[in-house]
């Protein structure tokens, strides 16, 4: 499964950093590829993972999954 977030509060490739670690350390997220310019990341995971867990894991990095 693939999902798309958009996210706010990334201001350079540190910021982009923490996001995709913090996306690829829930289990079942096989994949993260976080864009700055687009304040976006696409993730790819199973079936058990869902949007909760991912927004929680950017809101413990710092940043906001928003709507």
């Amino acid at each position: 499964m693939k999902t798309a977030l958009k996210i706010e509060g990334m201001s350079c490739e540190h910021c982009v950093k923490h996001v995709k670690e913090a996306l690829e350390g829930i289990g079942g997220v096989k994949s993260a590829k976080v864009n700055l310019k687009k304040n976006s990341a696409e993730v790819n995971h199973n079936g058990e993972v869902t949007q909760a867990m991912m927004e929680a894991a950017v809101a413990e990095a710092g940043y906001q999954v928003v709507a």
